[in-house]
């Protein structure tokens, strides 16, 4: 509904002004969804002065960027693998190296060019100025990881209410995207069904008694649940509202471990992977999810930050914190381009 998610935003941009103090005229905006697809491509130019410098990785990226895209697809991603100088392989910054031979491995993300155009109409009636897209699993990632843990190889799911977004470190570098429509929404639905509850109140039974794993709750633990269409409430076993996440929670995760087992990249998972996002929040899923993936999990919040730390270091506001820090390095990377021609210029005046 465009007018009401213009709605939405205008009234987050308000909150957000009175609280920071700052007037907010641009953003960047995460996508997430199943209209979001991606693959790998490859590139290869000459190195023009013997030395690889910035114009010949711009140049290696669009070539592995030019590959047939359907009309209805848009890129919001080329992100770079490897790159490889002559016979040289496995580089992560070419830059300085001497050859003849640029070659570059990318992975490329897409978006459903409506669903894109969508998105950024209801962000411009809401009158802000969209700086970029950003694949929200990305934005994630950079919130929730650590060097180490990208450089050893880790999977970050990013469990939203509609999906369930996946990005793969393998190397430092993004080695792949997926995404899994399955999400937060489902155990919520799942629960109204279960024990006949309005799905508002199904939310709410979910946040505040939910758990994945029974054998967390104790047999004689009482809820109060609301009825459907004006009928009393009644109580009823904890345990009977976690028979019901639990193997919702079982098939969900495993499902996710599928899709990550389909990559091939598993075995490059050295540091386990990280669950994020608002769903993740569920008690016990962490623990479902070491015993499903047999690899090492953890939840994912944001880390080294300063400011209401307290409040937005819980895994909802992973995305949010992720896209700030890349607006910010997109900023200083564009200042520092700049500083470049700048000099460059003087040189060649003088």
């Amino acid at each position: 509904n465009i007018e009401s998610t213009t709605e939405a935003i205008k009234k987050a941009r308000e909150e957000a002004e009175l609280m920071s103090g700052y007037p907010i005229d641009e953003v960047w905006v995460g996508v997430a969804g199943s209209h979001i697809s991606s693959f790998d491509s490859k590139g290869m130019v000459a190195i023009r002065n013997k030395e690889v410098g910035q114009e010949d990785i711009d140049r290696v990226l669009e070539a592995a960027k030019a590959v047939a895209v359907p009309s209805d697809r848009e890129v919001i991603h080329v992100l770079p693998r490897e790159y490889k100088v002559d016979e040289q392989e496995g580089i992560s910054d070419p830059i300085g190296m001497s050859g003849v031979r640029l070659e570059a491995s990318v992975h490329i993300v897409t978006g459903g060019r409506t669903a894109l155009q969508n998105a950024i109409k209801c962000t411009e009636k809401a009158n802000l100025k969209v700086a970029g897209l950003v694949l929200q699993q990305l934005a994630s990632s950079l919130a929730v990881l650590s060097e180490d843990e990208k450089n050893l190889g880790v999977a970050v799911v990013d469990m939203g209410g509609g999906t369930s977004d996946i990005v793969l470190y393998v190397n430092g570098s993004v080695a792949h995207t997926a995404v899994v429509p399955i999400g937060g929404n489902h155990f919520t639905h799942d629960i109204a069904v279960g024990l006949r509850t309005p799905q508002s109140s199904a939310e709410e039974l979910k946040k505040r008694h939910g758990v994945a794993l029974a054998i967390m709750v104790k047999d004689e633990e009482v809820i109060e649940v609301p009825g459907v269409g004006g009928r009393d409430p009644r109580s009823v076993h904890r345990r009977d509202l976690c028979d019901v996440i639990e193997p919702r929670a079982e098939e969900a995760l495993t499902i996710l471990r599928e899709k990550i087992f389909e990559s091939g990249m598993m075995p490059h998972l050295g540091s386990g992977a990280v669950i994020t996002g608002g769903a993740s929040q569920l008690a016990g899923l962490i623990e479902v999810g070491e015993y499903i993936f047999d690899i090492p999990v953890r939840l994912g919040t944001a880390a080294n930050i300063k400011g209401l730390s307290d409040i937005v270091r819980v895994p909802s506001y992973a995305t949010a914190i992720g896209l700030i820090m890349y607006g910010l390095l997109q900023e200083k990377q564009t200042a520092t381009v700049a500083d470049e021609d700048v000099s460059w210029g003087g040189r060649l005046d003088s």
